[in-house]
């Protein structure tokens, strides 16, 4: 036997777990939902194949349409905001001072805190008669909304609740900043560059890898978003926070339409695939690779 050939059956032995969790637990599962969409499963009866019947009723579903536009105003309120304030701790906790490994870790433990916890925490921060927020505004003589109880102040509450995860955009942003050649720097400066032509000019073009990644995981984690909306509004109020995930799971678990909510969660994929797909081709246009002289 080849030495190729022998660390190719090592690799695939390696593997190997990997591959099964795969097929058994996300590969399985998605054809069975894909299946599933073109039943109607009200339990606990059996299944019954409806056809294209659930596609063809996406189109007169107005809920469906208020959920994806939460969800994209949802996306479009934390993925910029998120990877601004990401990029400004990391220039400011990027340089060696005293003191700033502990405000690295102080920002990222949000992140590693039960999501459950920090929903309801948000939610007695941000409660209309006792919470520190409307408190604090009160102070400074501003009556301060409803938040969660009003709806037009429901989804900016859920998209400022967003940001206490923008640990996980600091750190990405902070390995970036380590490989910016200091070099560059150094050049543009005895040229007479300031900082804002160095940041422009070099710092932002050579972490724009990071920048993309960044902006294709939290547009993702931005359709998936579930606790806060559940624990706190269940959608409301008047469906103002009635996003994606939470409408499929209202229809598979509360309404007990499974093979509708597998149809609205294949959709919910579509756009997520649509959204990546197009952020890929923008990215030629943008994105620079230290040695690849197009700046694709």
């Amino acid at each position: 036997m080849s030495l190729t050939r022998r660390r190719e059956r090592w690799f695939y032995l390696l593997i190997s777990p990997w591959l099964a969790g795969f097929l058994l637990l996300q590969l399985g599962p998605l054809i069975g939902a894909f299946l599933l969409s073109f039943a109607d499963w009200p339990l606990p009866q059996p299944p019954k194949f409806v056809g294209l019947a659930h596609f063809g009723e996406l189109t007169g579903d107005p809920l469906l349409l208020r959920s994806l536009a939460n969800t994209l105003y949802y996306a479009a309120g934390t993925v910029p905001v998120g990877l601004g304030l990401g990029l400004i701790l990391a220039l400011l906790l990027g340089r060696k001072r005293r003191g700033a490994g502990l405000f690295r870790a102080i920002f990222f433990l949000p992140v590693i805190v039960s999501g459950v916890a920090t929903t309801f925490l948000w939610g007695w921060i941000f409660n209309p008669r006792y919470g520190v927020v409307n408190q604090v505004l009160g102070m400074i003589g501003i009556h301060g909304p409803g938040w969660f109880f009003d709806e037009h102040w429901a989804m900016p509450a859920l998209i400022l609740m967003s940001l206490w995860n923008v640990g996980v955009n600091m750190v990405v942003y902070l390995a970036a900043l380590q490989n910016v050649p200091a070099e560059l720097h150094e050049a543009a400066v005895l040229d007479g560059a300031g900082w804002w032509p160095r940041l422009w000019r070099i710092t932002l073009p050579m972490i724009s890898p990071a920048t993309f990644y960044l902006m294709v995981i939290n547009l993702i984690g931005a359709f998936h978003v579930f606790t806060p909306a559940y624990l706190l509004t269940r959608g409301g109020p008047n469906n103002a926070t009635l996003t994606l995930p939470l409408y499929i799971y209202l229809n598979a678990f509360s309404w007990g339409r499974l093979g509708y909510a597998s149809t609205v969660a294949f959709l919910s994929l579509s756009v997520i695939l649509a959204l990546t797909l197009l952020q890929f081709a923008a990215a030629k246009r943008w994105v620079f690779y230290a040695g690849d002289e197009t700046g694709s």
